[in-house]
């Protein structure tokens, strides 16, 4: 992985990407419930890295696969009803996915923490862009060229 956050010729195993601030209002599939830019822009980019497997960290539920059905939540990461490192041990331990590599983590600082309590060595390729915007433009770089790839 290259300092842009360049996944050329690289098939992760697992990518975990955030779970959104933006969420419907009613009970709905993980992959359905985060409707905000930020998480739409990870999940493309998560697609177009072709993983063997997508999880979305929620902060209230932890490791969602994106077929499980949730509730809408109002909790942020850090707050005493948020998902701890030691819970996603033995969600990872239960799913048996302790092992996999390589994994990539797409998120903040935050996100890439608590996956990192898992999986110790994770590619984070959104690290050092900065803010928001230039999370969005690496993410944007990323699918557009991982898109590339494919034809």
């Amino acid at each position: 992985m290259t300092a842009d956050g360049n996944l050329d010729h690289f098939r992760p195993e697992l990518v975990v990407i955030p779970c959104g601030s933006s969420k419907l209002s009613r009970a709905a599939r993980a992959a359905d419930m985060y409707i905000g830019s930020y998480h739409r822009a990870c999940r493309k980019a998560a697609d177009a890295l072709q993983p063997d497997r997508v999880l979305i960290l929620s902060a209230r539920y932890g490791l969602l696969d994106l077929g499980d059905v949730i509730e809408p939540y109002d909790t942020s990461h850090g707050t005493t009803e948020a998902i701890t490192a030691h819970a996603l041990l033995e969600q990872a331990t239960a799913r048996d996915i302790v092992f996999l590599d390589p994994v990539v983590a797409l998120g903040g600082a935050r996100h890439v923490n608590l996956v990192r309590s898992i999986w110790p060595h994770v590619l984070a390729p959104l690290a050092g862009a900065g803010g928001m915007g230039r999370q969005m433009a690496r993410l944007a770089a990323m699918s557009k060229r991982s898109e590339a790839d494919l034809t």
